[in-house]
C-alpha cells in the first residue's frame, strides 16, 4: 500500500472509530441501567511500565458512576484524554461489568454497534502492524507521527458484549505465554538484528552488536534436536468467569474492560461478584503441573532450551 493511501486509512479508520464509539456511548445512556459494577485499578505512571507487580489496590465503583467510568473508558483512545503523568505504553484496564435493559430492537442496535466498533478495531491493528510494513521497533514512532497520542493498546481492544449470562464473578490470572521455535527461526531473527545495524540503550552500536554475535554463535552451538520456546511472563490480568446454568458451563474471559451486559428485563440481572485486591504472596494454585526442566539462554528474548549448548 502506498504510504499516502495508508495514513488516509489511518485517519478515516480512526475517525470512523471514534463516532461509532460515540454512537454506542449514547444508545446505551439511553437504556434502563439495571446494575453497574466496576473496579479501578491503580495508574500505571511514566517509566515505571515494567515494575514488578506483587500487589493491586482496588477501587469498587457502582451504579450510574460505574457506567460513566465504562463509557469514557470505551472512548478513550488517545493520551490528551488521560493524565500527562500516566504512560502510553500501558493501557488503562477497568474490569467490571454493566448490565442494561434492552429489548429486541435495542439488542439489535447495540448488538451491530459493538460489531462495526471491533471490527474497526481490528482494521487498525491490521494497517499498523501488517499493511505499513514496519518492524514492531518503528511502529511507535510511526503511529505518532501520524495520530499523535493514540494509544494502540486501548485502540485495539475489542468491546465486550454478553446476553444476560446467570453470573460474572472477577478475578486474576498470573500466566506465561509459551511458543515453541525452531532454531533456524531464531538464527533468523538474531541476523536479522545484526543487519539493522542499531543499538538499543545503554549500550552503543558496537557494544549491541557484539552481544547479538554472541547469542547468535549461543544458538548456533546448540545441537539440531535441541527444542526451543519462548517462555515470556504475562503481568498479572483481570479475568472474568461466565457462568451459564442452562449449558452447566463456565467461560473465563480477559476482562481489562467493562463487559457490556444486554438484559430483557430486571429477571435476568446476572449475580455480579467482585473483584479483590491482588496479593501475589497469596495466589492459591489450583493445580500445577510439573515444570519441564528448561535454561534460560537469551534473557531479553525469554528463550528457553531443554539443553545447553
Amino acid at each position: 500500500m502506498a504510504r499516502y493511501d495508508l495514513i488516509a486509512d489511518l485517519h478515516a479508520c480512526v475517525n470512523a472509530l471514534e463516532q461509532h464509539l460515540g454512537a454506542l456511548r449514547q444508545q446505551v445512556e439511553q437504556q434502563p441501567l439495571l446494575i453497574a459494577r466496576v473496579f479501578g485499578l491503580p495508574d500505571i505512571e511514566k517509566g515505571h511500565e515494567h515494575d514488578e507487580i506483587s500487589r493491586i489496590k482496588v477501587t469498587q465503583h457502582l451504579g450510574s458512576a460505574a457506567r460513566e467510568m465504562a463509557l469514557t473508558h470505551y472512548c478513550r483512545l488517545f493520551m490528551q484524554h488521560q493524565s500527562e503523568k500516566l504512560s502510553t505504553k500501558a493501557a488503562v484496564r477497568l474490569p467490571g461489568a454493566i448490565c442494561i435493559e434492552a429489548d429486541e430492537h435495542a439488542s439489535d442496535i447495540i448488538t451491530r454497534q459493538v460489531a462495526e466498533i471491533n471490527t474497526l478495531k481490528q482494521r487498525l491493528e491490521q494497517l499498523i502492524t501488517v499493511e505499513s510494513g514496519l518492524p514492531s521497533e518503528a511502529r511507535f514512532e510511526f503511529v505518532h507521527q501520524h495520530l499523535r497520542g493514540l494509544i494502540t493498546l486501548n485502540a485495539y481492544r475489542n468491546v465486550t458484549l454478553l446476553d444476560s449470562p446467570d453470573s460474572l464473578r472477577f478475578g486474576w490470572a498470573n500466566k506465561n505465554i509459551i511458543k515453541n521455535v525452531k532454531r533456524d527461526e531464531i538464527i533468523e531473527l538474531l541476523e536479522r538484528s545484526l543487519k539493522a545495524n542499531r543499538a538499543q540503550a545503554p549500550w552503543t552500536r558496537e557494544q549491541w552488536a557484539e552481544k547479538v554475535q554472541q547469542e547468535l554463535e549461543t544458538v548456533r552451538d546448540l545441537p539440531i534436536t535441541a527444542r526451543l520456546k519462548i517462555k515470556r511472563p504475562v503481568k498479572v490480568q483481570p479475568v472474568a468467569r461466565v457462568w451459564r446454568a442452562d449449558e452447566k458451563k463456565q467461560t473465563q474471559l480477559a476482562c481489562p474492560s467493562p463487559l457490556l451486559v444486554l438484559c430483557r428485563d430486571r429477571s435476568q440481572v446476572p449475580v455480579l461478584g467482585e473483584l479483590l485486591d491482588y496479593d501475589a504472596d497469596n495466589v492459591a494454585h489450583r493445580y500445577k503441573p510439573q515444570a519441564e526442566p528448561l535454561h534460560l539462554i537469551i534473557p531479553r528474548l525469554h528463550l528457553w532450551c531443554d539443553r545447553l549448548a
